[in-house]
């Protein structure tokens, strides 16, 4: 009776010690995870607060002001800055012009006005000069993609007994001769210089 008392005993106190191990186990686990958590925490409010790359930001805000920027032609007529356009692009001295002067000429009205032999024009044309007949004079059509068709219309008309042909035939072969010329957009600067001596 006795052993069979402290073989029970024995036992008992074997759970006893198993069970306070495994607790200490687990304190200890938990003790270990609290600083790991503690130690993530702090890394992400260090990521959190850290700069934000200034050279990433300069390049946005550099972005942002270049899409921003107006087009310095955008406040001008559409048909003045085609008028420079093309002065620029035939005649091209948009410094010694001190004045543009712009005439718009109807289909069916006749090339040279002077003599009643001359053919018509088969289209609208717009005639540019200078304030002086020396600048220059461009006749023109616009095609409306990015090309025009100039008529070699002199700017002083021969007469008759000047021409070894008639007017109608000299008229004539001036239309069908127009040559179709490019415009290209050209310098802002010179495009705003020479809308500026637009007459009217």
């Amino acid at each position: 009776m006795n052993k069979r008392l402290l073989l029970i005993m024995i036992l008992a106190m074997g759970f006893l010690l198993m069970a306070c191990s495994g607790a200490a186990e687990q304190s200890g686990s938990t003790e270990q995870a609290e600083p790991e958590k503690e130690e993530s925490q702090r890394a992400e409010e260090a990521e959190a607060d850290e700069p934000v790359d200034s050279v990433d930001l300069q390049e946005a805000t550099s972005q942002n002001q270049s899409d921003s920027e107006e087009d310095p032609l955008s406040t001008y007529p559409s048909d003045k800055i085609e008028y420079a356009r093309v002065w620029l692009q035939v005649i091209g001295n948009q410094d010694v012009v001190e004045e543009l002067n712009v005439r718009h000429i109807s289909a069916g009205e006749k090339l040279n006005p002077y003599d009643e032999e001359s053919v018509s024009y088969p289209e609208d044309v717009i005639v540019l000069s200078g304030k002086a007949m020396a600048d220059g004079v461009v006749t023109y059509s616009g095609n409306g993609d990015g090309t025009i068709n100039v008529y070699d219309v002199p700017s002083h008309w021969p007469t008759s007994e000047q021409l070894e042909e008639s007017m109608e035939e000299y008229t004539q072969g001036i239309v069908e001769d127009a040559e179709k010329v490019s415009v290209d957009a050209g310098e802002d600067e010179e495009v705003i210089g020479l809308i500026e001596k637009i007459d009217g």
